[in-house]
């Protein structure tokens, strides 16, 4: 079996060494958690930038919640497929029952992963570098990207390891920048092509935002 990726902190310093010449002049990197926070760790590092995460929920469809309605992400971004909305007459109530439900949620990562300063805070005016561990149908990915330019960072690139070629085709009329370390013809899962995948831990992601540089801004 052929694997491009021992792991994630291997897959995060082949892209570091991709993203050595990614010199802005205000940067940011955000990990998605938590598989993605492993790969942040190390271009942040690269980059002697700061490191957080972001958090993006799934806002599913009451009843078929494998259907997405939206996202909701930290510090209350978020988006709505308004089509799926209409389509299926979904009432505003029920709506905001499943907003409140990811809210929660969200919430309890952020107490757990970040030390209380808002997303907007963080991001307005920075280049934001946004990192997770692959990418396969995108639609997590295009949901933070879409998320979080309404808090107007300077610039958003979008950098992974591993990505299907037609995802990174379509992030790249979204965000400023696409940056995929391999692109794979046959490609059906991000896991088939790390040797290990297994599961990241809450523990490991707050060691790794422990040992990181961290912005300091008012809530």
């Amino acid at each position: 079996m052929f694997y491009l990726f021992k792991d994630r902190t291997d897959a995060g310093r082949q892209l570091a060494e991709k993203l050595e010449s990614f010199r802005p002049s205000f940067p940011l990197v955000l990990g998605l958690p938590r598989g993605g926070v492993v790969v942040a760790f190390e271009a942040a590092q690269k980059l002697h930038a700061p490191l957080d995460v972001f958090i993006v929920r799934k806002l599913g469809v009451p009843g078929h919640a494998e259907l997405a309605m939206g996202a909701l992400a930290s510090g209350g971004l978020h988006v709505f497929n308004r089509e799926i909305i209409r389509r299926l007459k979904i009432p505003k109530e029920a709506i905001l029952e499943v907003m409140d439900r990811e809210q929660k949620e969200i919430k309890r990562r952020e107490t757990l992963y970040r030390r209380g300063a808002s997303i907007p805070a963080l991001i307005h005016g920075r280049d934001v570098l946004l990192i997770d561990d692959g990418i396969a149908t995108g639609a997590t990915m295009q949901s933070a990207v879409l998320a979080l330019k309404q808090a107007r960072p300077l610039s958003l690139t979008v950098a992974v390891p591993v990505a299907s070629s037609d995802t990174c085709r379509e992030l790249a009329s979204k965000a400023d920048e696409i940056i995929c370390l391999y692109t794979p013809v046959h490609f059906s899962s991000v896991g088939e092509w790390y040797e290990n995948f297994e599961q990241t831990t809450d523990e490991e992601v707050k060691a790794l935002l422990s040992q990181s540089q961290r912005i300091r801004v008012p809530s």
